[in-house]
């Protein structure tokens, strides 16, 4: 088990453009703020969506499209490291016309109709993804 004690630092509270693609908005206000550690919630609409799929047995990721307006019914994630730079890993779940949720790992190619964050970012700690062999995931190692 890997755990660590952090404090709390800033929290960024807003909303990405309309048309915005959702997981390039959230990149951009991470690099934009330096957050290096911290967590991501978001509510709102979309216009269209893409999220991965990760296939266990295969150890591949599907992409799954969805092009139709549905709601964010929830979206979390967290902020860490990779590659030396902060990376942005975010799971959302949608609603379509019918009542149906939808969701995945959040993909590029999702376009924002209306989309409220919170951003908490975590003090005092270091969270490094790498490679993990027994998953084939980037999974926090340090």
């Amino acid at each position: 088990m890997l755990s660590k004690k952090g404090t709390g630092g800033r929290k960024l509270m807003g909303r990405f453009e309309y048309g915005a693609d959702l997981l390039q908005a959230l990149e951009e206000m991470v690099e934009k703020e330096g957050i290096k550690v911290g967590t991501i919630s978001l509510i709102g609409a979309v216009q269209e969506a893409s999220v991965g799929y990760f296939n266990q047995a295969t150890k591949e990721y599907k992409t799954i499209d969805f092009p139709e307006n549905m709601e964010i019914l929830f979206c979390t994630g967290n902020i860490s490291l990779k590659d030396g730079k902060p990376f942005v890993h975010v799971h959302i779940v949608f609603g379509d016309r019918e009542g149906k949720a939808w969701g995945g790992h959040l993909l590029p190619g999702t376009k924002v109709f209306a989309a409220e964050f919170v951003i908490e970012e975590i003090e005092g700690i270091h969270l490094e993804r790498e490679y993990n062999a027994v998953t084939s995931l980037s999974l926090w190692q340090k």
